[in-house]
C-alpha cells in the first residue's frame, strides 16, 4: 500500500512533459499540477490526526486505499487540465491520509525497532519513486499517460481488498488507545513539532522543485537527451532505496539530531555541486549522491519524532508535524516553475534554494550547541542497539 500511495505522489514528475504536450500547458501550470498533489497530501493530515483519536489506525489506512482507487480512475479519464488537477489533489489526499495513520501504526507494531521498521517502510515507499520513470516510459510506449492512472486505480483497489482481509486476521496493538486529546498533544509536543515542520518543510520545499523539474533541468540546462535525463531521475530516486534501509539502521543506534544535521549539510553541498558539473558521468555520480543524501533525511526525522513522542500523543502530534511540514514544502514545484518562467535560470535558482536550506541548518546547529534542541533521550544520551 505504501508503494502505491507514494507512486501516486511521484507519478506526475516523469509525466510533466507528456502532460504539457497533451494540454498545451506551461511550466508554471504543470508545476502547479505537481504542487496540488503535495497540497492534497498535506490537507488531510490535521483532520486525520484528529480522526485517529476516535478511529483505529487500520480503518484510516483502508479509507486511504479507497480514495487512491477513486482518484486514480478520475485522473485516467480527465478531459482537461482542470479535472486532472482535481485528480492530482485527491491522489495527494490518499497519500496524506495513509502516512498519518500508517507511520504511527508501524511504530506501535514494532516499538523496540522503530528506526529499523521506519527504514523498511520508507524503502518500500521509495521503490515506487524508482520505478515511476521507467513505468511511465513503458506505459507511454504501449499506450498513453492515461493508462498509468488506470493501472494505479485497478491495483489500488485490489490491494485495499487484500489489506482488509489481512487486517481481519491480525491482532493489532492498542498502544494508541490513550491518544484521545488532539489539541493537548500538540501543545505538549510543540517543540518537537516545530523542529520537524521547519527543518523538513524548508528542505522538502527545495527537494520538491528539484525532483519534479529534474528531467526538464537536465534537458535544458545540461543538454542531455530525454532518455538520458529520465535515466538520471531513476538514479536520483533509486539511491533512496539503500538510504532508507541504512539510515533507518543508523537512526536506531546513533544520536538523531547530529545525524540529521549531517544529512542536511550534505544535501546543500550536493545541490551546489549539481549546478557546476556537466557531462553524463559527472551528473550520474552527483545524481546518485544527491538522491542518497536527501532520502537519508526522512527516516532520521521520523525516527526522532516517533520514538520521542509518547503513546498518548504520538498520532496527534505526528499529524500536526506532518500537516505543517507538507504545507511548507508543497509550493516548491510551482515556485520553481514560476521563477523559471520569469526568466531565472535553473542553476541560479538552485543555488539560492541551497542558501536558504543552509541558513536554516545553521540556526538549528546553533540551537543544538547551546542546549536548546528537543531530543529523544533514548537516542541522544547513548546509542541503543536493539
Amino acid at each position: 500500500m505504501v508503494f502505491l500511495v507514494n507512486l501516486a505522489r511521484v507519478l506526475f514528475s516523469p509525466l510533466l512533459e507528456p502532460l504539457k504536450a497533451t494540454f498545451g500547458a506551461t511550466d508554471a501550470t504543470v508545476g502547479l499540477l505537481a504542487t496540488l498533489v503535495w497540497i492534497g497530501s498535506a490537507s488531510p493530515r490535521l483532520p486525520v490526526g484528529y480522526l485517529l483519536t476516535r478511529v483505529p489506525r487500520h480503518y484510516v489506512v483502508l479509507a486511504a486505499g479507497t480514495v487512491l482507487t477513486a482518484a486514480g480512475g478520475l485522473s485516467a479519464v480527465a478531459s482537461s487540465i482542470e479535472w486532472l488537477m482535481v485528480g492530482a489533489f485527491c491522489l495527494g489526499v490518499s497519500s496524506g491520509t495513509y502516512f498519518i495513520a500508517a507511520n504511527p501504526l508501524v511504530t506501535e507494531l514494532f516499538p523496540d525497532r522503530v528506526g529499523d521498521m521506519i527504514g523498511i517502510h520508507g524503502m518500500s515507499s521509495q521503490v515506487a519513486a524508482v520505478v515511476a520513470a521507467p513505468f511511465v516510459g513503458g506505459v507511454i510506449l504501449f499506450g498513453s499517460w492515461r493508462l498509468a492512472f488506470s493501472l494505479l486505480a485497478v491495483v489500488g483497489g485490489l490491494t485495499t481488498v487484500v489489506l482488509l482481509v489481512i487486517i481481519s486476521m491480525t491482532d493489532l496493538p492498542a498502544a494508541g488507545a490513550a491518544d484521545r486529546h488532539f489539541v493537548r498533544a500538540a501543545r505538549r509536543q510543540w517543540r518537537l513539532i516545530l523542529v520537524g515542520v521547519v527543518f523538513v518543510g524548508v528542505t522538502g520545499f527545495v527537494w520538491q522543485g528539484v525532483f519534479n523539474f529534474y528531467v526538464t533541468y537536465l534537458i535544458t540546462a545540461k543538454s542531455l537527451s530525454q532518455p538520458a535525463a529520465q535515466g538520471l531521475l531513476t538514479v536520483l530516486f533509486g539511491a533512496g532505496i539503500p538510504a532508507f534501509l541504512i539510515t533507518g539502521y543508523l537512526a536506531q543506534r546513533l544520536p538523531n539530531a547530529p545525524l540529521m544535521f549531517a544529512v542536511c549539510g550534505a544535501f546543500v553541498c550536493c545541490l551546489l555541486v549539481l549546478t557546476v558539473v556537466s557531462g553524463y558521468l559527472a551528473l550520474f555520480v552527483v545524481s546518485a549522491v544527491l538522491g542518497y543524501v536527501i532520502h537519508c533525511l526522512f527516516p532520521t526525522i521520523d525516527t526522532l519524532l516517533l520514538s520521542s513522542l509518547p503513546d498518548e500523543s504520538r498520532a496527534s502530534a505526528y499529524a500536526v508535524y506532518s500537516g505543517g511540514m507538507m504545507l511548507v514544502q508543497a509550493p516548491g514545484s510551482s515556485v520553481l516553475g514560476a521563477l523559471v518562467d520569469a526568466g531565472y535560470g535553473f542553476d541560479p535558482v538552485f543555488r539560492g534554494f541551497a542558501g536558504v536550506v543552509g541558513l536554516v541548518l545553521s540556526v538549528f546547529v546553533v540551537v543544538y550547541l547551546v542546549g536548546g534542541f528537543p531530543t529523544d533521550r533514548r537516542t541522544e544520551s547513548f546509542p541503543v542497539d536493539r
